[in-house]
């Protein structure tokens, strides 16, 4: 059996102490994956600790600069198996310098509140991490806020 490769991606949010929304990311390739969203972030290269990739994917892929915070640690020794070839580990994230924008791996970026947050198709990996983090989210906050 061939160890899984690892992958990285971010939980951007708003606020890293009081989250309202997060930044979802949709498919633009490959062909079996357009049009379905996930975390944006990607593979880790040799040499990086998974910090390190998270943070070149999330230039390359958004154009943006950004903060870490906790670790979202998953049920599978601490990460999250996402297919059967694949493992990831990620992390919350608050944009630190730049706009997000859908530069490489996707066509769309979209901030979802956790009433939306599955008004959009998940990857199938991706589902249980959400469904996770939702209770990171205080309902009805960005309402709140904007009242």
């Amino acid at each position: 059996m061939h160890r899984p490769v690892l992958v990285v991606a971010a939980v951007i949010v708003d606020d890293l102490a009081r989250p309202t929304v997060f930044l979802g990311a949709r498919r633009s390739r490959p062909a079996h994956l357009v049009g379905r969203w996930e975390f944006p972030g990607g593979k880790v290269d040799p040499g990086e600790t998974p910090e390190q990739g998270l943070h070149r994917e999330i230039c390359e892929e958004l154009g943006v600069t950004v903060e870490l915070g906790d670790e979202v640690v998953g049920p599978d020794s601490g990460g999250w198996v996402i297919t059967d070839r694949h493992v990831m580990r990620l992390w919350f994230a608050r944009v630190v310098d730049g706009d997000p924008a859908p530069l490489v791996e996707h066509d769309e970026l979209r901030w979802l509140s956790p009433d939306e947050f599955f008004d959009v198709p998940w990857l199938d990996g991706d589902v249980r991490i959400v469904e996770h983090i939702t209770g990171s989210f205080e309902p009805g906050a960005a309402q709140q806020e904007t009242a």
